[in-house]
């Protein structure tokens, strides 16, 4: 009877994470232990030690090691996402008691309609007629100005040009 609250599905998921997390390991380690044609990482670990372990064909055991913990790599990810995805599913991230309640909204208030710019500006005051010019007046001619003579280092006055071209003698 209890069988039917028991959630199967966060349980499974859980349990798959654990075995995921186990399979990354140890396909690091085997991954870490496979010796490389130069002898790099391998070496490190102690070649002679993977050889006690598992005999001479050493390489042929971490080959197929790497191969079906790879499998199973791949194999529980797209369980995990297909799982995860089911539960999101079916599990609402809003609740009733996080909605809240409706509330009427009043009806906002009638505003009266805006007045125009025109009746809110004082206004101008009348500016003065401008009598106009007669046109048949022509415009009375500017005197030229007077010529002054410029002072000449002695103080005497220089004698004014009267316009004319200087003579020849």
């Amino acid at each position: 009877m209890t069988f039917a609250v028991i959630d199967w599905l966060s349980i499974s998921i859980n349990l798959l994470l654990v075995i995921f997390l186990i399979v990354c390991v140890l396909m690091t380690l085997i991954i870490l232990m496979q010796r490389p044609k130069q002898e790099g990482l391998g070496a490190a670990f102690g070649g002679g030690m993977t050889d006690q372990m598992f005999g001479a064909r050493t390489t042929d055991v971490l080959q197929k090691g790497t191969v079906y913990l790879g499998s199973l790599f791949f194999l529980l990810s797209l369980t995990l996402a297909v799982l995860i995805g089911q539960k999101n599913k079916t599990i609402s991230t809003v609740t009733k008691a996080d909605l809240a309640p409706k509330v009427q909204v009043a009806p906002p208030p009638a505003q009266e309609a805006p007045k125009s710019l025109s009746l809110e500006l004082p206004k101008p005051a009348p500016a003065p007629a401008e009598t106009p010019a007669p046109a048949n007046q022509a415009p009375a001619p500017t005197p030229a100005p007077a010529e002054t003579p410029a002072p000449t280092p002695n103080g005497t006055p220089a004698p004014v040009d009267s316009g004319s071209a200087p003579k020849d003698k």
